[in-house]
């Protein structure tokens, strides 16, 4: 080392500077928070809070499973104009307390959840139910996983019965 030059201004060698490379790299792609299987567990148990929910018309088990400002929404696009339809935690306890649910046969009732990402306190989470699909969002909140938004779409088949073949 020269006269002039201090431990912060040396040059590291090759190796060295790659061995540092690697660590701040590691630290900034690192999660802030670990995700535990009880995370994932807990998401998978609110999706199917909510659907076997709806499919058994139990407004409890519904009511359980969503954040009380939820917003379901899905869009219909029929002659070429789109519309919003929007309903919120209350009118989606009331329709399965109502048992609109129950009207799906048994053998049609799908519920394939699969997380799609995990980060810190939210979720993605995608339901295959019967004749549609669900894009949940999901929060942490006050210690419990809970339903925030909803964004759905018919499936094809669906679709055309509702609207005939336009």
């Amino acid at each position: 080392m020269t006269p002039c030059s201090s431990p912060l201004t040396t040059p590291l060698p090759t190796m060295q500077r790659s061995i540092l490379f690697l660590f701040l790299l590691l630290a900034c792609v690192a999660p802030a928070v670990a995700q535990t299987a009880a995370d994932s567990s807990a998401i998978v148990a609110v999706a199917l809070d909510y659907i076997e929910g709806w499919y058994t018309g139990d407004a409890a088990r519904m009511e359980k499973a969503l954040h009380p400002d939820l917003a379901k929404r899905i869009v219909h696009t029929r002659d070429g104009q789109s519309t919003l339809q929007s309903m919120g935690a209350g009118q989606l306890v009331e329709g399965t307390q109502r048992g609109f649910g129950k009207q799906i046969p048994a053998e049609r009732q799908h519920k394939e959840v699969t997380i799609l990402d995990i980060y810190g306190n939210t979720a993605s989470v995608k339901i295959l139910a019967s004749d549609w699909v669900d894009y949940l969002h999901v929060a942490r909140w006050n210690g419990a996983w809970k339903i925030v938004n909803v964004l759905w779409e018919l499936t094809p088949e669906a679709k055309k019965q509702m609207y005939g073949s336009r």
